[in-house]
């Protein structure tokens, strides 16, 4: 049953829903017009090494990107673990489900919702891909920069350390969420990765290669580019291969 605040915010183009009672986690709606929508939506989860959410450049800024090309567009502030990974998880998947059951009401095809994520947002996403259950796993992922590692020496210190909290050295929790430990053949679904060689924030050889490397070995269909340089957390005026980059991606949501 779609809430009253699904029912109101269909009515709108963008529109903000509350998804915790602490009114902290918060999904950010972006609606194409009806005459372009091709039913895909998008949903993103920022980065801030799981200690912020960063929703402009990482979140809110993509929305005329993906509604000129009838995407529908969500961006979920999610609220920061603290030690706790349920309180981010548990948000990432009220969202995806709450898109899946609003499907109709927002012209969305519910098998046809992706996830997208930005370093720390990136993890979540890859989380959400790797571990949820059918009704909240997304249909493809999209990740920029991601941190797969929970590794404190191999991915993002103080992303591992928000997230795993006082078991940050507890090594089958570790294993559980360096994602690339989490792919399955029949289940994880297909990827596009971008990052850069000069990344020194999320080390590329121990996080986004791996992930690539796990969804290969598993015959998932799967894109990875890693570009020169750009470092960690593009913005279009810093990144040089900006263009080069939104050209790629449009490419891929075109390919299935």
């Amino acid at each position: 049953m779609l809430s009253l605040a699904t029912l109101t915010a269909s009515a709108q183009r963008e529109f903000k829903i509350q998804l915790s009672d602490d009114g902290e986690a918060i999904l950010h709606g972006f609606l194409p017009s009806t005459e372009s929508a091709t039913g895909r939506a998008i949903i993103c989860c920022p980065g801030g090494g799981y200690s912020h959410v960063c929703m402009d450049y990482e979140g809110t800024d993509w929305a005329p990107y993906y509604n000129n090309i009838g995407i529908a567009y969500f961006v979920l502030k999610y609220r920061m673990p603290k030690g706790d990974r349920s309180i981010p998880i548990g948000d990432a998947t009220k969202a995806m489900t709450m898109v899946r059951d609003s499907a109709e009401v927002w012209n969305i095809n519910p098998k046809d919702v992706g996830i997208m994520g930005f370093s720390a947002g990136g993890h979540l996403a890859s989380t959400i891909a790797t571990h949820a259950s059918a009704e909240a796993r997304p249909n493809f992922q999209i990740l920029f920069y991601p941190v797969i590692s929970m590794d404190k020496s191999k991915g993002h210190h103080g992303s591992s350390a928000n997230f795993l909290g006082q078991d940050i050295d507890d090594e089958a929790l570790i294993a559980e969420f360096s994602n690339y430990n989490k792919v399955e053949k029949t289940t994880t679904p297909p990827a596009i990765l971008f990052m850069a060689s000069d990344d020194t924030v999320v080390p590329v050889l121990t996080n986004g290669i791996p992930y690539y490397s796990a969804l290969r070995q598993h015959g998932i269909s799967t894109s990875m580019h890693v570009y020169p340089k750009g470092g960690h957390g593009w913005r279009p005026e810093r990144f040089p291969f900006y263009k080069d980059m939104l050209s790629t991606l449009s490419d891929w949501l075109s390919s299935f």
